[in-house]
């Protein structure tokens, strides 16, 4: 996916932080010609060969439906979180194997789409996708929806991994094979097996589930030390989310638009 020429020119001071204590969000609103606030990237801009797959975009997610404020398929991040994947992906790929991308900045808008969605007890066509063992009125009680996400304070990204396409090679030529660091039979779609789906929100999904086979607890604990190594840290309810820990906004959460 191509972003708009006109980013590459232009840019938006970025907004000022938010305090602490009242967490409030900052109202980024760029114009038509801009796109995203100085210190962010497009991660196409940074890295071109991690796969891209942004969920909320579209409706394979758990509203089943675009999400408010996603108006392209895109990877936005700090700078700094950005150069990591980067960095990570570089080491990845002699493995034979690749990060491939979920989701990354979400503006608070999507958020509060995400939140007004989960009060409204009527709207569950994708219920039997994304969270069949759990009633829609305690998603905010076991934490699976929240007021606020990392993800609008730009330096968190949800990922997995994903084998990389075969090589290809003269007829003469032969390429030697290589030994992913996983484990197990990829899914269908060449994605690495890590149990779940992502975004299904069951107890399945927490990253240390005792309850899962060796293949995947193998699997989940690789990509685990593996960004930890660079820097970003994970949760216990969700084996695909990760966080920059020296992240440049820790307190602002940001609302301009993913284009």
């Amino acid at each position: 996916m191509t972003r708009p020429s006109s980013t590459a020119s232009a840019c938006l001071a970025a907004a000022l932080l938010t305090s602490a204590a009242t967490l409030t969000p900052v109202q980024a609103q760029p114009g038509p010609e801009l796109s995203i606030p100085a210190g962010f990237v497009h991660l196409t801009d940074i890295e071109q060969t991690i796969p891209l797959d942004v969920r909320y975009h579209g409706s394979n997610n758990f509203l089943g439906r675009p999400v408010r404020g996603y108006h392209a398929p895109t990877c936005i991040l700090t700078l700094p979180a950005a150069q990591r994947l980067r960095d990570i992906q570089r080491e990845l790929r002699p493995s034979g194997l690749s990060l491939k991308v979920f989701d990354c900045y979400r503006p608070q808008q999507a958020v509060d789409d995400f939140i007004a969605w989960a009060k409204d007890p009527a709207d569950q066509k994708a219920k039997a996708a994304f969270y069949p063992n759990v009633p829609k009125d305690q998603l905010f009680a076991r934490g699976f929806i929240a007021e606020r996400s990392g993800h609008s304070r730009g330096s968190t990204v949800d990922l997995t991994l994903t084998a990389l396409p075969p090589l290809r090679l003269p007829e003469t030529a032969a390429a030697a094979p290589v030994a992913r660091p996983t484990r197990g039979a990829l899914l269908p779609d060449g994605e690495v097996d890590m149990g779940t789906p992502f975004d299904l929100f069951d107890v399945q999904s927490h990253t240390d589930n005792p309850d899962l086979p060796e293949e995947v607890r193998h699997n989940r604990k690789f990509l685990e030390t593996l960004m930890l190594k660079h820097g970003f840290t994970g949760v216990q309810e969700e084996w695909w989310h990760f966080t920059l820990l020296d992240e440049p906004y820790p307190d602002t959460y940001f609302n301009f638009p993913v284009r």
